[in-house]
Parts: C-alpha cells; sequence; structure tokens
C-alpha cells in the first residue's frame, strides 16, 4: 500500500468522521454482512482506496470484490460483499464511495474516448486538470479506462506554454534553455501556429510538440512536418463531438482535460444485509 495512498484516505476519513461520527455511534456494533451496488453501466475503479476506507476503520473487516479493477460492471450489479462491524461499515462508507464514485468516472469516461479513437494511432492523454490530492488517484484511473499519464505534475517534466515562452524571450531561446538545464528531463513544447512548429521540429532533443487549439486541418497540416521527426500532441476544445476527426490527421497524442475535471460521478450504493 502506498505512502500517498494512505495519506489520501486517512485525509478523506478524517474531513468526514472529524471527532467522531454521532449517528453510527448509536448502533449496537455487532458484526454484520453489507454489500455494494453498482446502478449504472461502468469501469470499476479505486478498489484500493474504498478497501483502504473500512479497513482503517476495522482491520478484522472481510472484503469479497466480485469484479476486478479496470473491468466493467452493468446495472444492478453486486460489485463487492463486506463483513465487519457496522459502525465502522456505515462511518466509511460514504468515503469508500466517494472514492469509487469519483475514480470509476474517470476510468468510464476516459473507456469511451479511448473506444472512439482505437481505429487510430492516437493514444489519450490526461492533463494536471485534476481534483485537489487525487492526483496520482485520477492518473491511475486514467490507466484503468485505457489511457496514458501525462506528466504527474511541475517536477517530472519541462512543458514550455505560452506564459514561459514570453517570459524568456522566444520559443527557440526557450528550448534551448531547457534541453541545457534539464536534460535527462523530458522536454515538451506548446506551438500555436504553424509558424512556430516549423521552428521547434529541427530542434533535436524535444520529447513532443503540443499543438494547441489547432483546427483539425491545421493538425493535418502539421502532422505532415512533423512526421518522422518529433511526436506531435494536441489539445484544446477536443471533446467527444470531434475526437475522432482530430485522431484521424494522424496526431500521436490527444490531451483532454475533461477526463479528470467534467465527470459525472458513478451512482453506487452500500446496503446492509
Amino acid at each position: 500500500m502506498s505512502k500517498i495512498l494512505r495519506q489520501i484516505v486517512n485525509m478523506a476519513l478524517s474531513e468526514d468522521i472529524g471527532t467522531g461520527d454521532l449517528s453510527s455511534s448509536l448502533l449496537d456494533d455487532n458484526v454484520t454482512s453489507a454489500k455494494i451496488i453498482c446502478r449504472e453501466k461502468a469501469i470499476i475503479c479505486g478498489i484500493d482506496y474504498s478497501d483502504l476506507c473500512f479497513s482503517t476503520l476495522d482491520s478484522d473487516i472481510e472484503i469479497d470484490w466480485k469484479i476486478k479493477e479496470g473491468k466493467e460492471a452493468t446495472p444492478g450489479t453486486v460489485i463487492c460483499n463486506l463483513k465487519g462491524k457496522s459502525q465502522a461499515i456505515i462511518s466509511a462508507e460514504r468515503t469508500a464511495l466517494n472514492f469509487l464514485q469519483t475514480l470509476s468516472a474517470t476510468a468510464t469516461q476516459t473507456k469511451h474516448l479511448v473506444d472512439m479513437i482505437k481505429h487510430t494511432n492516437a493514444k489519450l492523454l490526461d492533463t494536471r486538470k485534476t481534483i485537489p490530492n487525487m492526483r496520482y488517484a485520477q492518473k491511475h484511473a486514467v490507466k484503468c479506462g485505457g489511457g496514458v499519464n501525462h506528466r504527474m505534475g511541475l517536477f517530472d517534466c519541462v512543458l514550455l506554454k505560452e506564459n514561459h515562452i514570453l517570459s524568456i524571450g522566444s520559443l527557440k531561446k526557450s528550448i534551448e534553455k531547457a534541453l541545457d538545464e534539464y536534460p535527462d528531463k523530458p522536454v515538451i513544447v506548446e506551438v500555436e501556429s504553424l509558424d512556430q512548429l516549423k521552428i521547434a521540429v529541427p530542434i533535436k532533443g524535444i520529447t513532443r510538440i503540443l499543438c494547441d487549439n489547432f483546427s483539425s486541418q491545421k493538425l493535418f497540416e502539421a502532422v505532415v512536418i512533423a512526421k518522422g521527426i518529433c511526436p506531435l500532441e494536441a489539445s484544446g476544445n477536443i471533446n467527444e463531438k470531434n475526437i475522432i476527426e482530430y485522431a484521424e490527421t494522424g496526431v500521436d497524442f490527444i490531451s483532454i482535460g475533461s477526463i479528470t475535471k467534467n465527470i459525472h460521478s458513478i451512482d453506487l450504493s452500500l446496503r446492509l444485509d
């Protein structure tokens, strides 16, 4: 169990329970059984987070998952059976389901978009537009849905965007400075026009060029220019209505923030037997 996962779960439980669960304290703390039911079609994700919510409050709880992480559940499916102390199950319920409904939502939406473009070579990327303190969890959910992780944060990759370039002085100077100062880190540069793309493409050492807010036609031209030289990523105003059009340009990656920030939580419920 990773340290980050434990920290996230402990903070979530503390936020909800605080000084104590007043309602659950009224229950006789007997051993009881419960089940988690999925009410809609979904890719299930967040099992480790859910398990830790329950086991933190009852170390002896028995948890039996009927579905594997990253697999699809159908409406009305019992996805998990629980047996443990009633107070712990009820106290952990909301936090556990919050993790499951949110991460399953990200995995489900990711899978939907990945399936839409599976006939192309384009890979679906996430972004940093994640719920605070849920970055690692949501990026795991993206992978469960068949997507690919972009940089984790500001520390593991250089991404030169418009404001960086304006501050440093020029696109070429920005790229050269990044490559010189961080030779062992991935360097991705954002371009906003074909003219900028033509400046960036010949510079050796760039990991990927991000074409920001290009039309599909402009992106097709960009693919021709960069083909065989540098991978391209498309981003900006791409959604399920136009993702196929963009993927069919031949671009290597498409990054979409909506898979982590504009999600529809999956309908799940926990019921005592």
